[in-house]
């Protein structure tokens, strides 16, 4: 059996403590070696970043989200201990941890986070699909010729690294494909790293509900569970060709993962379709400088998002909900793809402006989607206005300015509203 020490990550002979280091934390299983297909998940990391930057906050449960009728956005493993769960209303979340502590999203300080991991993943190997900016899988195959060790010592390095060098956590998980990879991190989560191997992935998955399979939600669940179908032994049971008759393309999806079978490459190249930010009112808004407040800081986040992932969108879309829950989007296609925020804002702005006799609003929300390559970004100025160029280039140097001196060291005056 091949036994890996998580803390001082080498390969020792057999199970017990570390002969090495002392330490307990070792892992066991007979592909250790052999699997190279891993996802990796931060810990909680909103929460995480900020009990990292916020010491005073480490040892308290801690919610990340805002107002009353807001909603959860992440919560540390302390309060998920009392029942708070991502995307639950806030004040359900306070019922059930009155004594946690509330931050607003910082979004710029967790797109700088996720910067710095992204560069470790890719010290290991090129072949990184971020996924959002907590979690990505990575295709180590051949990377121990280069590293000169397998990929589950890479990978334990790699959550070592994350830990001590940039201070949060993060669980991992190995297998011979993403859709098995991705189970297992989730497996002992927080600090977790769990293998899912090839010889045991079967009997494994027939064990579990079928909303363990990626993409089944509670409406998909509905629907086979009113078939008869609750775990994925059920799905075993069903014919290959009755399950697509049934579910179409879900049916030979659901056919092969309920198998364990994935054959998706890790793919860099697979970009998000769309960066968007949205916030929930403490109370309606009608007010259209107070609206306008929150567009510049919205449009200035998705922007943030942008610029850290090297992308660029042509399409701006405006997100709003009424005070009786009814949903208005529009959206505005631009000339050239664009990721600053003062482009952002001015284009969502008219949207906003022609939307206002629909007000009181609850949310608000902006993004961009038909994304690309930020190389292609702003690259004339609006000839009908001879300022684009200079307000351009007032943007890019306050970016130089807030990343060396932090995120608040420039302030447009409109985000105070």
């Amino acid at each position: 059996m091949e036994t890996l020490c998580r803390d001082c990550c080498r390969l020792i002979p057999a199970p017990g403590r570390c002969p090495h280091c002392g330490s307990p934390r070792l892992l066991s299983h007979p592909e250790l070696t052999r699997l190279s297909i891993a996802h990796i998940d931060c810990d909680a990391f909103y929460a995480s970043v900020e009990k990292r930057d916020d010491p005073a906050l480490r040892d308290r449960p801690l919610i990340v989200g805002g107002g009353q009728r807001g909603v959860v956005t992440t919560a540390c493993y302390i309060a998920r201990i009392k029942g708070v769960r991502s995307a639950m209303p806030m004040f359900q979340a306070l019922k059930l941890c009155p004594e946690a502590a509330v931050v607003r999203p910082r979004m710029d300080a967790y797109v700088a986070v996720s910067r710095q991991i992204r560069a470790l993943m890719e010290d290991l190997t090129p072949l990184v699909e971020p996924l959002s900016l907590d979690e990505a899988f990575l295709d180590l195959s051949g990377t121990d010729r280069l590293h000169h060790a397998p990929p589950a010592v890479l990978m334990a390095r790699l959550v070592r690294r994350i830990e001590t060098e940039i201070g949060v956590t993060a669980s991992v998980g190995l297998s011979h494909n993403k859709f098995l990879a991705k189970i297992a991190s989730d497996l002992e989560k927080p600090r977790g790293f769990s293998v899912l191997g090839v010889a045991e992935a079967p009997e494994f998955l027939a064990r579990q509900k079928v909303g363990m399979i990626w993409g089944v939600g509670a409406s998909t669940r509905e629907t086979l569970a009113q078939d008869g179908i609750r775990t994925i032994a059920d799905l075993l049971r069903r014919d290959r060709r009755d399950l697509i008759a049934r579910y179409g393309q879900m049916g030979e999806r659901l056919y092969r993962l309920a198998r364990g079978e994935d054959t998706r490459p890790v793919s860099p190249g697979s970009a998000a379709k769309s960066v968007s930010n949205e916030t929930t009112f403490s109370h309606d808004i009608t007010d259209p400088d107070l609206l306008d407040g929150h567009l510049w800081r919205l449009a200035d986040k998705v922007s943030a998002r942008l610029k850290a992932q090297d992308l660029a969108g042509r399409v701006v879309t405006l997100k709003l909900k009424r005070a009786d829950h009814r949903l208005l989007t529009r959206r505005v296609a631009l000339p050239e793809p664009t990721q600053l925020a003062g482009v952002i804002h001015a284009s969502a702005g008219p949207l906003l402006a022609r939307a206002l006799p629909e007000a009181p609003f609850r949310l608000l929300g902006i993004g961009l989607s038909e994304l690309g390559s930020g190389a292609q970004a702003d690259l004339s100025a609006d000839l009908l206005d001879p300022e684009a160029r200079r307000r351009h280039a007032a943007e890019r140097a306050a970016d130089r300015i807030r990343a060396r001196f932090g995120t608040d060291a420039i302030v447009k005056g409109r985000a105070l509203r």
